[in-house]
């Protein structure tokens, strides 16, 4: 039996296209809004009912038991952009049953019905637009959209009509007929669907974790490619799952720093949002290869077909206010947390991220609160968040620099449990011999974000670098030529900058009081394409000597150019060793010599 079925209204239409005025447009045909089948005329100059308060009533012969009754339609004109009232009395729709019962339902502008186009804060609150929500292209899209792709999907727009569905008290009777008793404003009925599937058309029920096995062993181990849409709901990205076991990951050795990432097809998990009687559809390399039935995972915990298996995770949840102290003072400490399933499924703090960025590289954006290592993701938080978690088993995993040791464990949110607290120990207090951490070549990270992060990754001191990247200039608005100090003493952020040429090397500057430009020299891939050689290292380390700042050769010691003349000459207060292989090290010995 069908879950839908479109009432045929063509012997009720008593208008075009041409209603609508020259300006818009509409679909018209058999369509397809929000996964339900509608039935509009085809002919473009007989396609709707258009009644308005002076119209006569008008029947739709129904015949037949309903569920829920879904109409497409649409008001022609609105005085709310011009200051008029909201909920106008635009029309009754009266369900007649077989019985000779009358349902009265008036449909309000604002509320059943309204008018297009229409922005954000004028959709109607009881109906929805025609339009689905839409994930953003994953891979690519256009320049202008590099912001809004973070947001990861675009909210559904109403492209021709309001889609509003009335909920049949009597489902066990039949609906003899529909009768429109037009009040006031113009408006059209574009189509009439009746629900037969004892469910509500649109999905009210929160996104659900699921996980999508694939049964093809080749296909397994293929590049991640998932995919999953749903035609009566809304579906996320569909996100790769750790191949490490729960018990894998618990032991092992790198606790509170990340994971190695899975970049195979399977296993995999997406959440969801549908009706019962929702077709998920799962692809890989854009290809379908597999439909189950969203009311069968939700009925028996799975359904598969024949490749394809769709799980559901979801154990319901509880918001969790999250306490991490510090075993010795018993005070909540800054420091980097991980909560997931056991099979791996991210539930991060409320503000944070559960993937950074979809889980796809990027470079420069400042991202706010979060940090990515490998497969996880892990929140920055001052010592306490709060945020969903699942009932029952839950992986924590929890780090604060190098002198705390690494807390990874599982704990259980039993049903009700509205709090969790765990402890971490440092294990040696470098502060109290006398010896103070720091990172010494950050980028792209405000001065407030450097304090935050630094603290919980217990570091003293941040230098963060403003520099030039071709045409994009970093961190300008943060120098002031001096140090950013809390008021405790103990975190210091100082703005000061990196200037670099590509072949003849880069050098950072530490302690400046004024800038010593131009930051970058020499064009690509450092300095804007076709630019020339304005300046060079020597010249910019006179200039950071004589208002007492300090040198340091970076990522030593590539490029190799002129540092070889900065340190012969003196100029070089420091070196970074920022990778640690055998050429780092001849090369240094090499310079020493």
């Amino acid at each position: 039996m069908l879950d839908y079925q479109p009432l045929d209204l063509t012997s009720q239409l008593n208008a075009g296209l041409d209603a609508l005025g020259s300006a818009t447009t509409a679909e018209i045909g058999a369509c397809e809004f929000r996964g339900l089948p509608f039935l509009i005329g085809k002919e473009p100059a007989r396609c709707f009912i258009d009644l308005d308060g002076d119209s006569d009533p008008i029947r739709i012969p129904v015949g037949h038991s309903a569920f829920n009754v879904v109409f497409a339609h649409r008001l022609l004109h609105s005085d709310i952009e011009e200051g008029g009232p909201v909920g106008i009395h635009i029309a009754d729709y009266v369900f007649v049953l077989e019985d000779g019962r009358r349902l009265v339902v008036p449909i309000r502008e604002r509320f059943e019905i309204g008018v297009m186009p229409t922005t954000l804060f004028q959709t109607p609150f009881r109906a929805v637009s025609d339009g689905k929500h839409r994930l953003m292209p994953r891979h690519q899209g256009a320049w202008n959209d590099i912001g809004r792709r973070q947001t990861e999907y675009t909210q559904a727009a109403a492209r021709s009509y309001f889609l509003w569905s009335w909920s049949n008290p009597e489902s066990e009777i039949s609906v003899r007929r529909i009768e429109i008793v037009p009040k006031g404003p113009a408006f059209i009925i574009a189509a009439v669907t009746l629900g037969l599937t004892d469910e509500y058309p649109f999905a009210r029920q929160g996104r659900r974790e699921a996980i999508i096995t694939l049964d093809d062993p080749e296909l397994a181990q293929s590049p991640f490619d998932v995919e999953m849409e749903v035609n009566r709901g809304d579906s996320t990205y569909a996100f790769p799952l750790p191949q490490a076991s729960e018990t894998g990951f618990l032991e092992a050795y790198h606790q509170g720093f990340g994971e190695i990432q899975n970049e195979n097809a399977c296993p995999s998990y997406v959440e969801v949002s549908a009706v019962p009687s929702a077709t998920v559809s799962v692809k890989q390399g854009g290809e379908t290869i597999g439909q189950v039935r969203w009311g069968d995972v939700e009925r028996h915990g799975y359904s598969e077909t024949s490749g394809v298996r769709v799980s559901l995770a979801d154990r319901g949840r509880n918001w969790v206010k999250v306490a991490v102290v510090d075993d010795e003072t018993g005070r909540p400490v800054p420091c980097r947390v991980h909560f997931r399933s056991p099979e791996g499924i991210p539930y991060q703090p409320h503000g944070h991220h559960n993937q950074l960025n979809s889980n796809l590289d990027s470079w420069h954006m400042d991202v706010g609160g979060d940090v990515r290592l490998g497969h996880i993701t892990y929140a920055y938080i001052d010592g306490r968040c709060e945020g969903w978690l699942p009932r029952g088993d839950v992986i924590v995993d929890i780090a604060r620099g190098f002198e705390y040791q690494p807390l990874r464990t599982k704990v259980k949110i039993e049903p009700g449990q509205q709090r969790l607290e765990q402890r971490i120990r440092r294990w040696i207090d470098m502060n109290a011999r006398g010896w103070y951490s720091g990172d010494s070549h950050v980028h792209f990270l405000s001065t407030q974000g450097a304090h935050f992060e630094s603290l919980v990754e217990d570091l003293n001191v941040v230098n963060l670098l403003q520099s030039q990247w071709g045409s994009l200039f970093t961190n300008t608005e943060d120098f002031t030529g001096r140090a950013s100090i809390t008021s405790n003493g103990k975190n210091i952020v100082y703005t000061s900058q990196e200037n670099r040429q590509h072949f003849l090397g880069h050098m950072i500057l530490w302690g400046l009081k004024e800038p010593v430009m131009p930051w970058c020299s020499d064009g690509p891939e450092e300095a804007e394409i076709g630019g020339h050689m304005e300046t060079t290292l020597a010249h910019w380390a006179d200039e950071a000597h004589a208002q007492g700042g300090w040198l340091i050769s970076p990522h030593f010691p590539n490029p190799n150019g002129e540092p070889a003349a900065l340190v012969a000459t003196g100029r070089t207060d420091g070196i970074e060793m920022l990778r640690q292989s055998r050429r780092q090290h001849m090369e240094y010995y090499r310079y020493l010599n």
